[in-house]
Order: structure tokens, then C-alpha cells, then sequence
């Protein structure tokens, strides 16, 4: 009986000293979770308050804070059962170091990442053309970077793709050339014609007086004479002024019987005898 008690005792003990632990632990976690969650608002408010930091910046600050929290919380916990954190860190940088080798081109993302925060090709709500792609930047992740198509397709591009190649940022500058190229026939009056262009973009508030437009002749096709148009706008008109002068330009050519030719070939028939 002596013995029977002695070992209910040690069991009691035990259960008694692991028991506080796994309690001990949970409440850690939990706190630890909240605490995560928290922060990482706090740190989302304060960084959409501030101008110091923009939105390209501010997801990964949000994650990074969650991602640390949560992984002191872990180390807290093993440090409550008696385990040597100090060991454990050393294994995961080992760990780390052999799964790096193994992961190269996830590596390469997260450099390639990096460079993107640091040099800002581009930012968040920025319109791009990277590789032939062209979309509106969402996030900027330390891995992919997500984008959405003029026509709201999603798209996710690895980061490396996007640093070996050429970007191009459609909205960083408050001013764009339209290209446009106009084509009348042979027989029409070319003085007339530009004559015709200039007052149609001189009656557009979208055109900037400086630079000047440019209206000249740009080539002899094989069936058109074709009309060079370069005027200047802010970025944010770039489309509209482009369909509007589209849509007049036709429309005022119409009036003074300025033809748009179509394509056309001379034929030759030889009878023979």
C-alpha cells in the first residue's frame, strides 16, 4: 500500500507540474496570437496614416510583425517545457541554410523582391508592361508580385521573371505622348488635311501647348500618304484623348471630303495574239 501510494503520489506530481505547463503553454499561444493579430493592425493603421510610407511597403511590414510575434511566441512555448531554445535556433539555421540550397529560384524571388522595394520600379495601383504583360500593380509580395489585367484578369508574376526583364511604368510620369498615325489617299490635299488635324486638337482642352503638337508627314504608303500626330496630355487622358480624336478626326474629314483610302492593286491584263 505504502508503494501503491508513493507512485499515485510521483503520478499526481507529475501531472500536477506538466498539467501548469500545458496550461502555461496554451494561454502563451493564445496571448501570443492576439498579440500578433493586434500588432499587425496597429502597424496597417499607422502606416495608411503616414505618407512616409506607401502602400508597396506596408503589407510586408504587416506580415513581417505577425510572422516575428508569432515566432517569439513559439520559442516562448519549448522555453516553458525546459527545451533549449538556444539549440533549436542553431538547428533551424541549419535547417534553413540546406532548405536555401535546395530552394534557389524561391531565393531568387525574395532577392529579387527586395530589389523591387528598395529601387521602386513601380509601385501599388501603378499601370505596367513587364515581359510583354500589361495589368495594374495590387501587392507586391516578397515572392510574386499580383497584378490585374485592363480587363480584371488576375495575375501573378514570380519576382525574378519580373527584375530579368523590362519594365515598363505606364502611369509614373504626369505626362504622355499619344502616338497616332492618320492615312489619307494620294489625290487629297495634305495641307488641308493637317490643317484639318490641328484644329481639331486645338479645340481639345486635353492637349497640352507645351510640348507642341506634331503633325507632319511620316511615310508614303502603298496606299496612303501617312499623317504623323504626336500631341502631349496628362497620363490620366492618354486613351480618351486618343478615341476622341479618333472619332473627330473621321468625323471632320467626312465634311471636307478628305477620303481615308482603302488597299488597292493596279492590274495589268496582256492578250496574247
Amino acid at each position: 500500500m505504502e508503494q501503491i501510494n508513493e507512485l499515485w503520489a510521483t503520478v499526481y506530481e507529475q501531472l500536477a507540474t506538466y498539467g501548469l505547463n500545458v496550461i502555461g503553454a496554451l494561454g502563451i499561444l493564445i496571448a501570443g496570437w492576439v498579440v500578433a493579430n493586434w500588432l499587425s493592425k496597429r502597424v496597417k493603421k499607422s502606416t495608411a496614416k503616414t505618407e512616409r510610407i506607401d502602400d508597396t511597403i506596408s503589407p510586408i511590414l504587416v506580415k513581417g510583425t505577425k510572422i516575428a510575434v508569432l515566432i517569439i511566441t513559439i520559442l516562448a512555448v519549448l522555453n516553458r517545457f525546459g527545451v533549449q531554445t538556444a539549440s533549436i535556433i542553431a538547428v533551424l539555421g541549419a535547417i534553413g541554410l540546406a532548405i536555401g540550397l535546395a530552394l534557389q529560384g524561391t531565393l531568387s524571388n525574395i532577392a529579387s523582391g527586395f530589389m523591387l522595394l528598395l529601387l521602386r520600379p513601380f509601385n501599388v495601383g501603378d499601370a505596367v508592361e513587364i515581359g510583354g504583360t500589361s495589368g495594374i500593380v495590387d501587392e507586391i509580395g516578397l515572392f510574386v508580385t499580383e497584378m490585374h489585367s485592363f480587363n480584371n484578369v488576375a495575375i501573378t508574376m514570380p519576382n525574378s521573371q519580373i527584375w530579368g526583364t523590362k519594365i515598363e511604368n505606364l502611369t509614373r510620369n504626369e505626362t504622355r505622348r499619344v502616338d497616332m498615325e492618320v492615312g489619307i489617299g494620294y489625290d487629297d490635299d495634305i495641307d488641308k488635311a493637317m490643317k484639318v488635324i490641328k484644329e481639331v486638337l486645338d479645340g481639345d482642352d486635353r492637349v497640352l501647348s507645351e510640348p507642341a503638337p506634331l503633325i507632319a508627314v511620316g511615310s508614303l504608303g502603298d496606299n496612303a500618304v501617312i499623317l504623323r500626330v504626336r500631341p502631349w496630355t496628362a497620363t490620366e487622358n492618354y486613351w480618351p484623348l486618343y478615341h476622341d480624336f479618333t472619332k473627330k478626326v473621321k468625323q471632320r474629314f467626312d465634311e471636307e471630303d478628305i477620303s481615308f483610302p482603302y488597299p488597292q492593286r493596279d492590274v495589268h491584263l496582256f492578250q496574247e495574239g
